[in-house]
């Protein structure tokens, strides 16, 4: 990305009162963000839910780009990846998150661009309980290569890298502040070494501080980077419900380790599995097979006869065809489509009777 591209959208990024929403709106409707700064106030005005307080503070040009300098210059200093959420490298399954932010910063050596990557989540105060059945779990997926996603906190995220590192996995940590320090800094021998298979993102400038909130804001990253979730344990209340919950928000799949109901930190995932916000996980191998991780042989397939179906119908009903059974957000990524479209799609193929919803949120031809 060129420098004044980027110093472009840092600056959009600090306007008050847009967001990383209202900023890609922006973005669409002016064709970048140079533009958005170029684009008279009037026109932005006809914009729909723009009014003269959202637009106001991008006339406060000087005070922006004073700021967004400044941060350029920490970004080329430390050696940082920017990615605006255009970019081709902007984590493919993050920019279907209606939410998603505008820039993600990353140090380390990320690749991202393949299917199976899931977020581990769960209590800061993990029991014997959990730490055994994680343990577990690596042991039977580490031979997936799945990209491990966490926050790097106490419990349950620092045992999940530690894992990564130790089975040689790529392991990603989303930070709730900036890249110049790390939170908590006992954790920090840890941070350095997954920046050799994975890193640290964030979309906090430098100098932000680990507030209470921004660890809320930052869970929408490691939900939706992810094709799952999964919670080890959590009391009734905690962050990890709060990732779960988006991550139901963006049609991902959500897996609960459940345990007895008499557990403190069991509360959380028992209640996600009761109200069918989560799947019940008892093994790496009924995640693989639900994550269609497993490549099952393919039958041969009796095409219906007599259905008729429009471009757009017979794109999806092939692309399942060759695939087998997928994820709707997986047929949405390979089809360039939005995942409003791809839904309306498939149920049209299911009325037709050419395809099928299986468990976990896949999708077959019959």
């Amino acid at each position: 990305m060129k420098n004044q591209d980027l110093l472009y959208l840092l600056a959009l990024q600090k306007v008050e009162g847009i967001g990383d929403i209202n900023a890609k709106k922006l973005i669409k409707h002016c064709g970048s963000a140079e533009a958005v700064f170029n684009e008279k106030p009037a026109n932005l005005l006809k914009i729909d839910g723009f009014g003269t307080h959202k637009i106001k503070g991008l006339k406060q040009k000087e005070k922006l780009f004073a700021k967004a300098e400044k941060e350029l210059e920490f970004i080329h200093k430390n050696n940082i990846q920017v990615y605006a959420f255009t970019d081709t490298d902007y984590p493919e399954r993050l920019k279907h998150a209606v939410d998603s932010p505008l820039v993600l910063f990353q140090k380390g050596n990320i690749q991202l661009k393949q299917q199976r990557i899931i977020s581990i989540v769960g209590t800061r105060n993990m029991t014997n309980y959990g730490k055994t059945f994680l343990k577990k779990l690596f042991e039977e997926i580490a031979k997936y290569q799945p990209v491990i996603v966490s926050g790097l906190a106490y419990g349950v995220d620092i045992l999940a890298h530690q894992l990564a590192l130790e089975y040689n996995l790529q392991t990603v940590a989303v930070l709730a502040h900036g890249l110049d320090k790390t939170y908590p800094s006992s954790h920090h021998k840890e941070a350095l070494k997954m920046q050799e298979k994975g890193g640290l993102i964030t979309d906090f400038w430098s100098g932000t501080n680990p507030e209470r909130n921004n660890f809320v804001k930052r869970n929408r990253i490691v939900a939706g980077i992810s094709q799952a979730t999964i919670v080890i344990e959590s009391a009734e209340k905690g962050g990890s419900l709060i990732t779960a919950d988006l991550a139901n928000s963006y049609n991902r799949e959500v897996f609960a380790l459940p345990g007895r109901v008499s557990d403190l930190y069991s509360k959380g995932c028992n209640h996600l599995i009761k109200t069918n916000k989560a799947a019940l996980l008892q093994t790496g191998k009924d995640l693989a097979y639900l994550l269609n991780w497993e490549k099952v042989p393919s039958k041969p397939i009796q095409t219906q006869l007599f259905v008729e179906l429009d471009d757009n119908e017979t794109l999806i009903y092939n692309y399942l065809l060759k695939e087998g059974k997928q994820t709707l957000d997986i047929i949405a990524l390979h089809n360039n489509l939005p995942i409003y479209k791809i839904s309306s799609l498939l149920l049209n193929l299911e009325l037709k009777g050419v395809i099928r919803p299986l468990h976990g949120k896949l999708f077959e031809v019959i």
